[in-house]
């Protein structure tokens, strides 16, 4: 078999990494290398000519998910007001639908790698920069007035992973619209205070 072309081994790594992407955000970063490279069509061996380690591949796979899903949900600089909350609620409704908790490979970088940072701190710094700066950008695009938007994400992130996780009950779509609800309803994501009963 004839030696790969410097342009078929950087379209090989692009495929490994776009492929490494979706399948860490549904299965884990637990995917072995073997079963990474069957799913991009490539062989084993093939993956140490590429990268020098499966955590190389784990921060390629991190920043290509930020990457990918910066590009489709770009905020205009000028957007207005009105269109901006238009497109914080959409952001919510996309966010807190059934496609996303049933579709994580395809789905956000933020909850689709949580799980896996938090387990393995400081491992992979490179990593943990790259999902802290995509942890913050979604805030910012979630961010109303005085709201920086860090609450109503934790709120979006932990009802999609609770969803994900009750998936095969009714709870999971409980979850995701009462979420829906308090992100939406006053339009800021902070509901009004609770009245005393005692």
């Amino acid at each position: 078999m004839g030696r790969v072309s410097q342009a078929q081994a950087q379209e090989n790594r692009q495929r490994v990494v776009a492929t490494a992407s979706r399948m860490f955000r549904e299965k884990g970063t637990t995917v072995s290398v073997a079963d990474l490279m069957k799913a991009a069509g490539l062989t084993h061996g093939g993956f140490y000519k590429q990268f020098g380690s499966k955590e190389d591949l784990v921060d390629e796979a991190i920043a290509h998910a930020f990457d990918e899903q910066a590009a489709h949900s770009a905020v205009a600089p000028d957007e207005q007001a009105g269109e901006r909350e238009a497109a914080r609620r959409t952001l919510i409704e996309d966010y807190l639908s059934v496609w996303h908790r049933d579709h994580p490979g395809e789905g956000c970088p933020v909850s689709g790698f949580a799980a896996d940072l938090g387990r393995e701190p400081g491992q992979a710094a490179r990593a943990q920069d790259v999902y802290i700066n995509g942890v913050r950008n979604r805030a910012a695009r979630l961010a109303t007035g005085d709201d920086d938007g860090m609450a109503q994400l934790c709120t979006m992130v932990g009802a999609l992973v609770l969803a994900r996780a009750t998936r095969d009950n009714p709870i999971s779509d409980e979850l995701l619209q009462a979420a829906r609800t308090a992100l939406t309803e006053s339009g800021t994501g902070q509901s009004a205070p609770r009245q005393r009963t005692d």
